[in-house]
């Protein structure tokens, strides 16, 4: 058995086509799908559905991908190992981040190279459950969640970080009164607000239900790019975690009211557990568990 059969593997995972997959490895189609029967037959089973293109995994295949990310991460860990034993510093780090989170990952990502310079950084923006589910497949090495998402007997560590706040914003011509404001109070405000499987809006609709009013939701979008358009715009205001609030808001004067109470989680970073965790990855986390952000994502 070699590691390129299981990287072969992998790849065919991924892209779900062999032409695609075997083009990511950089060989031909015919010495990809051979290398692939070449593992069946060591392995004396069927790892691939075939028709006359490719049909997906058998069960025992997928059993074979996870020890083939297993075992590639594992080796991917000792040539860290060997690296920082030369005392070479780098690395490379995946991250996932769920989308409210764009303000903590710079301040995470200045943390890590600042100790670290030679560290190469990969970031994917999704959900907390895509998140948590790469974090399972390997094919990330830390996440930022909400930690309310993990379960108690998952296989994770979790280093919490700050506890989440949620503010109103706006911007002009929307007017909006000084001071605290209490989620009772803002049934009839025009707002545009996260999509409903996202978890910053199941909290806010939590907060609404427990005020025990409806509120006016003109716009839902997955994209804050698109909430951020419409809050600057002074056409809609809007309800956002203090980590979410956009940075960039050229000449508009952006409106902040802090909110009355609600239940909210802590947001941390999230490794799965391993008995031999890599170099890299407790040098970085012993570098998150040093920041200290709890001040930094609130409002008074």
């Amino acid at each position: 058995m070699f590691l390129r059969q299981l990287t072969y593997l992998i790849a065919l995972d991924r892209y779900q086509h062999f032409s695609r997959a075997a083009e990511s490895c950089g060989v031909s189609q015919p010495a990809l799908s051979a290398a692939i029967r070449q593992l069946e037959a060591e392995l004396g089973i069927t790892i691939i559905r075939r028709t006359r293109r490719f049909n997906g995994l058998t069960d025992e295949g997928r059993r074979v991908l996870a020890w083939a990310r297993q075992t590639l991460a594992a080796l991917d860990g000792l040539r860290q190992e060997a690296a920082f034993a030369q005392e070479v510093a780098g690395g490379t780090l995946s991250i996932g981040a769920m989308p409210p989170g764009m303000q903590a990952i710079p301040l995470l990502l200045e943390s890590f190279r600042s100790a670290i310079p030679g560290l190469h950084l990969q970031v994917r923006i999704g959900s907390c459950a895509d998140t948590i589910h790469r974090l399972r497949q390997q094919q990330l090495d830390l996440g930022l969640v909400y930690l309310d998402q993990i379960a108690s007997d998952a296989p994770f560590d979790v280093l919490p970080l700050f506890t989440e706040q949620h503010v109103l914003v706006a911007a002009e011509p929307i007017v909006l009164p000084a001071g605290r404001r209490e989620w009772s109070t803002l049934a009839d405000l025009p707002l545009c607000l996260l999509s409903p499987e996202m978890r910053t809006r199941q909290i806010v609709d939590a907060a609404f239900r427990g005020a025990g009013v409806t509120p006016t939701v003109v716009l839902e979008t997955n994209s804050l790019e698109v909430l951020y358009a419409e809050l600057l715009a002074g056409r809609l205001a809007s309800i956002l975690p203090v980590m979410a609030l956009p940075t960039h808001t050229g000449h508009c004067r952006l409106q902040v009211r802090p909110l009355g109470p609600c239940s909210v989680p802590e947001v941390g970073l999230v490794r799965l557990t391993q008995s031999l965790p890599t170099a890299l990855t407790v040098r970085v986390w012993e570098i998150a568990g040093n920041m200290d952000m709890r001040d930094i994502f609130a409002v008074g």
